[in-house]
């Protein structure tokens, strides 16, 4: 228990630090303009694409009350925890840095924009962090499966 404790905290607290940092970068001016993509500064006032922007200032509070719910279950689900500590630390931790933007910037600061053949949604490093913790779940969730699979 105790190395997936040190492992999910060191993923939360990672991914927080390297994330600010980059958007302070951004927050400071830098911007580059490529063929495929561009660096730029945008604010995301929904999740993703834009969803849910109608709710304006009640979406960081609705985000914050999930991230403390999901974190709670984990405490109780020892078992999950153990399991899943890498993705829950980058899943978390990437949204409590878009969180900490809704609370500080007034929404999420996004700077990567792939625009390269199609104009895909501007998103930032807690974005990618956020679905390479879902890709993990699953992929873990699918090797259990055809293991448990194997051994029947």
């Amino acid at each position: 228990m105790y190395k997936s404790i040190v492992v999910f905290f060191l993923a939360f607290s990672g991914v927080i630090i390297v994330d600010q940092s980059i958007k302070v970068i951004f927050l400071d001016g830098f911007r580059w303009y490529g063929e495929y993509f561009s660096l730029i500064l945008t604010y995301n006032k929904g999740v993703a694409f834009s969803m849910l922007s109608f709710l304006d200032e009640n979406l960081k509070y609705i985000q914050l009350f999930l991230i403390f719910g999901i974190f709670i279950y984990l405490i109780y689900e020892r078992e999950l925890f153990v399991k899943y500590s890498l993705p829950a630390g980058l899943i978390l931790g990437a949204g409590s840095s878009n969180i900490y933007d809704r609370f500080i910037h007034g929404g999420v600061v996004d700077y990567f924009f792939w625009h390269k053949w199609f104009n895909f949604a501007v998103f930032n490093l807690a974005d990618v962090m956020i679905n390479i913790g879902v890709g993990i779940i699953l992929l873990v969730s699918f090797l259990e499966s055809k293991r448990a699979n194997k051994s029947n």
